[in-house]
């Protein structure tokens, strides 16, 4: 026999006023309850979407209460309660389908709902895409714009440690595995813009994720067509010593050989991770976060056929390649970090860091191709092939690229807190040593001529007059940067909460300071200093409606990391500013219950004025700087999400979006900027059969309109203007569950000893709709125009997945 029912959990542990654990404390509901163990640790569940209140109660100390608590099937809330000898009560605390009561405008994400929702990159920033600032039109990429921002405006820490990226990859196929390991999370919050001063240095948005400290042996298997993952939690038996391991292997051989270029492709990415923690005292704990990351992307393209173009005037592309290109990328990472708690209202830590890359790039491409019309007589035995040949030519790219960076950080943080108001603050000092090294080119032959660049020293009359400059490569960049950073960073901040004439408010204001100094081989010291201020209010009237209002504004500085200094020619320029951002976001969340289930609808709506725009380009992922500071630039938009349990039991959400970004260089006039998304739609649906309720469906859908497509090189972009074609996606996912927290077997059958287990299957681009990143850009030889003939991305796949946890 087995018990299946919709229910949640809340954990955590119990403390007394010296932070020592308190065991044998009563942990109440109306329908059930617990004791915590001599550890103080407690586990209890819930029946998932009504609102309960728990009492906490212990012979000796006040109650603690924590009221109209609503939480998602088998979503797992953390409360740590202190138990003092004076009265202390927790009371009107609200959790809504995405966790606590927001009123900093972080988003909460379910680690569930992170876990379960397909994709082609699976995880926390498959979630991320589904909501309304967010935005992606390759999922290939774990990389995501946040409101008009691009790829690098984006921190993200986990356990407040910050995590970064590779630097030269170029294409969405060759990134693999995002940094965060989802079997390793414990919580996932997320600001799309007007953070508090905690945070750092970046222009966009944060994306803060908790690594588990568990509180029993676990382990976790999966395994696809894509890859397969393992994880194990550990315990100790006094419980002083926590920790969980990851380890991922993912092919994408699977999602890249459904695009348009055939191909031999061997993509390798590994990676390996850890989290632990050890208590040496009530006061005192060490955590450490370790990395390491292996990428070896080897591919042969072989040959390519893309038809575009109208129906009137169909055209075709056919490609032929020859060469390989080897690509490897090996990362790590290690971090420690000490916990002191000095005594009831002050924590303070020390955080080091040390992030290491070594990236490697080498690729000899030959690609000929022929541009033409193509016959669409479908009576014709010729449907379908080109008929004439509009443009006949090849293209040579060769790169030996080669960059080595040393990341160090050194950090302290602090916080007091007396009632309900805090204090924080922070320094932290960053040394970078960047050593880069850069050599591609491209040369393009067009029917038996060598193309120079389009440069005044080439300009010539042949044949009328002999013309015997070089040959030279058509695009070429060659470079060799020794490049270090001394950053120093300072912050505080001040919240509090407060009643006011019967409503609850709640403010912060901080302060941010960043300086900095390059220097390096042949680059000039050049220092920098910004300030940037940031403030939150919210405010929760005395409604019958659970409302909260929220407005935010700040001051948001990008300090220039090294590919912000490196100009599209390859050189540093030190000079670079900060680009800076000032926010101004309104925010309404209103939680209410329909068909007698939670939900939550979520409105923002957001101004950006920006300064010192360092402009860019962007083709695939791979971002390259201007490094001019001569641009300004605006974004606004607004948002709403409407997210509950659609379907009893589960989580499911709505997103919409608009947004609207432009950018004006040298006063030259405003242009939409490269990530200019307008309209985003998404869902995320969640559902079961109801005669079988261990058959659930999961489904993410996809809507963005065209982003601006580029321009072909040398292009003036104020005279060229295109937009990719609007993106459109829907993945789906059906499993069967075997067991889980709801569904529990005796000892004596056989998946009593699964804490969870499923099979399914997935089919990504459910609708094979067409999607393109970028264009490829080819001559016609009769009108010498260029046409963009779009880089197709994955069609429909399906793919085999199994989960089981023990």
């Amino acid at each position: 026999m087995f018990v299946n029912a919709q229910t949640a959990t809340i954990t955590g542990l119990v403390l007394d006023e010296q932070n020592a654990p308190l065991p044998q404390v009563n942990i109440s509901t109306a329908n059930t309850g617990t004791f915590s163990d001599e550890n103080g640790f407690y586990i209890l569940e819930l029946i998932a979407d009504l609102e309960t209140t728990i009492t906490f109660s212990h012979l000796g100390h006040k109650n603690v209460i924590l009221e109209k608590i609503v939480l998602n099937t088998n979503e797992t809330f953390e409360f740590n309660p202190i138990m003092k000898t004076d009265a202390i009560q927790v009371d009107g605390v609200t959790v809504s389908p995405t966790g606590e009561k927001n009123t900093d405008g972080i988003t909460t994400i379910s680690k569930d709902v992170i876990r379960k929702i397909p994709g082609a990159n699976a995880g926390v920033e498959n979630i991320l895409k589904l909501l309304p600032g967010v935005s992606s039109n390759n999922e290939l990429s774990t990389q995501y714009s946040v409101r008009g921002g691009n790829y690098d405006e984006n921190l993200v820490y986990v356990n407040e440690i910050e995590v970064y990226r590779p630097f030269l990859i170029r294409s969405a196929q060759q990134e693999g595995l995002s940094f965060v390991n989802t079997d390793l999370v414990s919580n996932v919050k997320f600001s799309p813009g007007g953070f508090q001063a905690k945070y750092g240095d970046k222009l966009s948005s944060v994306l803060d994720i908790t690594y588990k400290n568990p509180a029993n042996f676990g382990a976790q298997l999966q395994a696809s067509l894509l890859g397969a993952s393992a994880a194990l939690e550990t315990v100790s038996k006094n419980k002083n010593f926590t920790s969980v391991t990851g380890i991922r292997y993912r092919n994408n051989a699977l999602l890249v050989n459904s695009q348009q270029t055939r191909t031999n492709l061997n993509p390798v990415f590994f990676d390996a991770q850890t989290y632990f923690t050890y208590r040496f005292s009530k006061k005192f704990n060490l955590n450490f976060l370790g990395n390491i990351s292996l990428n070896d992307y080897q591919n042969e393209p072989l040959n390519r056929k893309t038809n575009f173009g109208t129906l009137n005037a169909p055209k075709a592309l056919l490609i032929n390649y020859q060469g390989r290109e080897n690509n490897r990328y090996t990362t790590e990472l290690a971090a420690l970090k000490a916990n002191y708690f000095l005594n009831d209202d002050t924590t303070l830590k020390l955080i080091s860091s040390i992030y290491h890359t070594s990236e490697q790039e080498r690729s000899d491409i030959i690609a000929t191709y022929e541009l033409g019309e193509v016959d669409s007589n479908l009576g014709s035995d010729t449907v379908g092939e080109i008929t004439s040949s509009k443009g006949i030519g090849s293209q040579f790219n060769r790169a030996r690229n080669d960059l080595d960076a040393l990341i160090f950080n050194l950090e302290h943080k602090g916080r007091n807190t007396k009632n309900q108001r805090a204090i924080e603050w922070g320094v932290r000092y960053t040394h970078e040593d960047i050593r880069d090294q850069l050599r591609e080119s491209e040369f393009i032959d067009s029917a038996g001529f060598s193309i120079r660049p389009p440069l005044p020293e080439f300009i010539n009359n042949q044949p009328e007059e002999p013309f015997d400059a070089p040959l030279e490569a058509y695009e070429s960049l060659i470079a060799t940067n020794f490049v270090k950073t001394n950053r120093f960073s300072a912050f505080t901040q001040f919240s509090d909460r407060n009643l006011w004439k019967g409503h609850n408010i709640y403010y912060n204001f901080g302060v941010r300071a960043h300086y900095w100094k390059v220097s390096g081989r042949n680059v000039s010291k050049v220092a920098h200093l910004v300030v940037s201020p940031r403030a939150q209010f919210a405010i929760k009237p005395n409604w019958d409606r659970d409302m909260v209002f929220r407005a935010s504004a700040g001051v948001y500085h990008q300090p220039p990391f090294y590919r912000e200094l490196r100009d599209i020619t390859g050189t540093i320029q030190p000079d670079v500013k900060a680009q800076q951002a000032i926010h101004f976001v309104l925010g309404n969340e209103y939680s209410f219950n329909l068909w007698n289930r939670p939900f939550t609808l979520s409105t923002e709506a957001y101004y950006k004025k920006l300064n010192n725009v360092n402009t860019y380009t962007i083709e695939d992922v791979r971002i390259r700087y201007f490094a001019n500071n001569d641009a300004k630039a605006y974004v606004y938009g607004g948002e709403l999400r409407l997210n509950g349990a659609f379907v009893p039991g589960t989580e499911s959400w709505v997103s919409v979006g608009y947004l609207k970004t432009e950018e004006n260089s040298n006063n030259r006039g405003y242009i939409a900027r490269p990530t200019d998304q307008r309209l985003k739609f998404a869902i995320l649906y969640q559902d079961y059969i109801p005669t079988i309720p261990d058959v659930k469906m999961y489904l993410n859908l996809v809507y963005n309109t065209g982003v601006p497509g580029g321009s072909p090189s040398y292009a003036d972009p104020y005279i060229f203007q295109n937009r990719l074609r609007d993106y459109r996606r829907a993945d789906l996912g059906i499993s069967y569950i075997f067991a889980d927290e709801s569904k529990r077997y005796p000892k004596n059958h056989w998946l009593h000893q699964f804490k969870a287990l499923n099979i399914g299957f997935e089919v990504f681009n459910l609708f094979n709709a067409q999607n393109s990143i970028t264009n490829t850009w080819v001559r016609d030889a009769d009108s010498k125009l260029q046409f963009a003939v779009p880089n197709f991305l994955t069609s429909r796949v399906l793919n085999l997945k199994i989960n089981a946890r023990f």
